[in-house]
């Protein structure tokens, strides 16, 4: 029976060699001080520290050995691919360092410059048109007061003198709610607000009152179902159709510019008496030459809304002394405003969404 091969000689398995180990790490070496950049460094780790480099195959060759020639050769494999392993972190770690100071520099941002992201909206230019309009009450010493849109119908009708049978009441002009005996309505205009607060609050009251109405009219490019409206209320010992001028005058002032008046023409409102109808000075010719005016086609003025003394009936259904205190009242468009103010011809462009237009009239004013 024969014994071990003793006598195999381990330099007959090429890749464990001392002379093809040094090759394999020199040639692995240089690849590694060699690359450039990340990328390349990664084709160098596969090419000479992959499954099937030479420093690889040379390790799976050492159990073809015999025992006595295995410890050898595993030591030597082991520093080569020691030594390859050892240039590949310390190189990766360089150029990881290069890579991103270079990143750094190429892709620097200066925060000083203007964006260029495209906008993602701006304030609709009702909601601003609104506040500008509160603001200059605000700035005479006036407050703000607010409301429900869905309203009692005595609110809305028979607190502001407007009888049963009168046409306002109508499913013409007015949306009301089912069932019809609750008595509730879509408010009409924001006059309830002023009910409100004549039956909340002590004279003297003085109050701006901004929000949406709704009315069964179409949609046209003059008509909208649901539209804006502001109404003024004041309510004092003294109070006369020269406060409510004065009031008016610097409203349309400071909406449309210094120099702008307004006039009064007689009318009928069931809430106020006397009643008149407001006219803007046209902002454009100012009166002047208003035969060539297309704006107020020749008129020299621009209607604008209602107003009047209180009814002091609509006083004495809201609990006000009306032998002491009276006041005057006052309602104009706040969509109809902005369409002056901003040269406007469709209503319709209000309400349709489009953000270039809320950008180009809603966010300033």
């Amino acid at each position: 029976m024969s014994g071990p091969n003793t006598d195999y000689d381990p330099v007959e398995v090429a890749a464990v060699s001392p002379a093809e180990l040094e090759a394999a790490r020199d040639a692995a070496l240089a690849a590694i001080a060699a690359a450039a950049d990340l990328e390349q460094l990664k084709a160098v780790r596969t090419e000479h520290a992959g499954d099937r480099s030479a420093l690889a195959l040379a390790n799976r060759e050492i159990g073809a050995l015999p025992p006595q020639a295995r410890k050898e050769a595993g030591q030597r494999v082991g520093q080569a691919r020691g030594a390859v392993s050892k240039a590949l972190t310390a190189r990766q770690e360089v150029l990881e360092a290069e890579h991103e100071a270079r990143i750094l520099v190429e892709e620097a941002v200066d925060v000083t410059l203007p964006t260029d992201a495209e906008p993602v909206g701006a304030r609709h230019p009702l909601t601003t048109g609104a506040e500008l309009i509160a603001d200059i009450f605000v700035a005479m010493g006036w407050e703000v007061a607010e409301g429900p849109v869905i309203e009692a119908e005595w609110l809305n009708f028979d607190a502001l003198n407007l009888g049963p049978d009168h046409p306002a009441r109508t499913m013409q002009d007015t949306f009301w709610t089912e069932p019809a005996d609750h008595h509730v309505v879509l408010r009409t205009h924001t006059s309830p607000v002023q009910a409100r607060t004549m039956l909340t609050r002590t004279p003297p009251i003085y109050v701006v009152c901004p929000g949406r109405v709704f009315r069964t009219d179409e949609y046209d490019a003059t008509h909208s179902p649901m539209f804006h409206q502001v109404e003024g209320l004041a309510i004092d010992e003294g109070i006369s159709m020269a406060h409510l001028k004065g009031t008016l005058d610097h409203f349309a002032s400071q909406m449309f510019g210094e120099g702008i008046t307004t006039r009064f023409r007689p009318s009928y409102f069931p809430f106020t008496e006397p009643s008149a109808e407001v006219d803007l000075v046209c902002f454009v010719c100012r009166g002047v030459d208003s035969d060539q005016c297309r704006t107020c086609r020749g008129e020299g003025w621009i209607e604008w809304g209602g107003c009047g003394i209180v009814n002091p009936r609509v006083l004495q259904a809201c609990g006000v002394d009306s032998e002491r205190y009276s006041g005057f009242a006052f309602g104009m468009g706040i969509d109809r405003t902005l369409m002056f103010r901003h040269g406007l011809e469709d209503l319709r462009t209000l309400f349709e969404g489009d953000v270039r237009f809320t950008t180009a009239f809603g966010s300033e004013l």
